[in-house]
């Protein structure tokens, strides 16, 4: 019974300690959930955690101004890092279904997080937001380029899209998924020629065989191929180098059959 006592008691002050703790650190987090952090002059940049120069803040202050006057799309930035004025915000820039806010925020693996208002997801859907964010907000792109470029980029996305009357993609192709479309290209060029060698005495090309696995080499090379080179760019080269590689694997595919009988038979 003693011992029981004595184990009750214990968990009593555990608790009652870790109670006190609780409401004494309580006020702090309170404060970094702060309205005061915001500032007594209207802006749609409020930098707290300095990721852009002062020259950047002004310029992309008054760049987000003038297209507020010229467009009518509301644009807000916000950087914070362990102090945040919260949802003040909210009521500060008047934010509307028409509005976009932009928070910079490193803490959660992902620098950049959005919050669209509905008319603005008429025209921008959720996975032009959601390729947005892995593009310009990734680790490697923060790392490379920066958080002033991180935000600067994906506003000039944004801005582009809303000028043009919606988007359903990210403009611009990178590099790095140029070079998946290539390959995928390159992948149904050669389905494409294994399933169009004949196998038939005076046939030339299996046509048949080549409809049956349509449905494969056109997923490959239409779908992931030409389709999100023609959907982000209007630029003629990597839709050349796509067709060019889908033919040339579909002509490697088509004549190794002919290469290895001819190396057997000599």
């Amino acid at each position: 019974m003693q011992q029981l006592f004595i184990r009750r008691l214990a968990v009593s002050l555990f608790a009652f300690c870790l109670a006190v703790s609780v409401w004494a650190i309580a006020p702090i987090a309170q404060a970094y959930d702060n309205p005061d952090l915001l500032p007594s002059t209207p802006t749609p940049v409020i930098d707290l955690a300095k990721s852009l120069t002062n020259a950047q803040e002004t310029a992309l202050a008054e760049d987000i101004t003038h297209f507020e006057d010229e467009t009518g799309w509301k644009l807000r930035v916000l950087t914070q890092y362990d102090r945040t004025p919260g949802l003040s915000v909210r009521k500060f820039w008047g934010l509307d279904d028409k509005s976009v806010l932009l928070v910079a925020d490193p803490r959660g693996g992902n620098l950049l997080n959005f919050n669209v208002g509905d008319a603005v997801y008429q025209l921008l859907p959720r996975t032009f937001w959601i390729e947005l964010q892995t593009r310009f907000g990734n680790l490697y792109f923060v790392r490379e380029y920066g958080e002033d470029q991180s935000i600067l980029k994906s506003l000039d996305s944004i801005k582009s899209c809303l000028r043009q009357g919606g988007c359903r993609a990210v403009p611009g192709l990178p590099r790095e998924q140029w070079i998946l479309t290539l390959i995928t290209s390159v992948l149904g060029g050669v389905i494409f020629g294994f399933a169009a060698h004949p196998r038939k005495p005076n046939q030339i090309f299996a046509w048949q065989w080549a409809l049956i696995f349509s449905p494969l080499w056109g997923i490959l090379f239409i779908a992931f191929g030409l389709g999100p080179v023609i959907s982000r760019t209007s630029d003629w080269v990597p839709i050349v180098r796509n067709l060019a590689g889908f033919g040339m694997g579909a002509l490697v595919a088509y004549l190794s059959p002919y290469i290895n009988s001819s190396s057997e038979s000599s």
